[in-house]
């Protein structure tokens, strides 16, 4: 799981840094989506990395904030592409990248409570 979201923490970093730096005025609050997904990918990341009771309090945090932003921006990006006129990692509920994002979070869920010390 950890290498998944170091997978996307590295993607969604530099995508959102090569749009930000090369496209910004074209579609900031896109643009800025993709940074904020990144953030929470590395600190996910970290989260998961770690495995201690902050660590795996952290990851819940994020996959959660992770999945509601990705059905709230999915939704929004098929209602309204106007809001998006360019993508971000969340668009289309991930679609740009395989659906993962939307996926991830889940699974992400899933394993921490899988993995919980003293489950039996």
């Amino acid at each position: 799981m950890v290498a998944v979201y170091i997978l996307f923490a590295i993607a969604a970093t530099s995508r959102a840094t090569l749009q930000i730096i090369t496209r910004f005025d074209e579609a900031p609050v896109a643009y800025l989506l993709s940074a904020l997904a990144a953030v929470i990918y590395i600190v996910a990341t970290v989260g998961l990395a770690r495995g201690d009771a902050v660590g795996r309090r952290t990851a819940v945090v994020c996959c959660s904030v992770e999945f509601a932003g990705v059905l709230a921006v999915g939704a929004l990006s098929l209602f309204d592409p106007a809001l998006f006129p360019d993508d971000t990692v969340w668009s289309d509920f991930g679609g740009g990248y395989g659906y993962v994002p939307l996926v991830l979070p889940v699974l992400g869920l899933l394993w921490l409570r899988h993995t919980r010390p003293g489950r039996v």
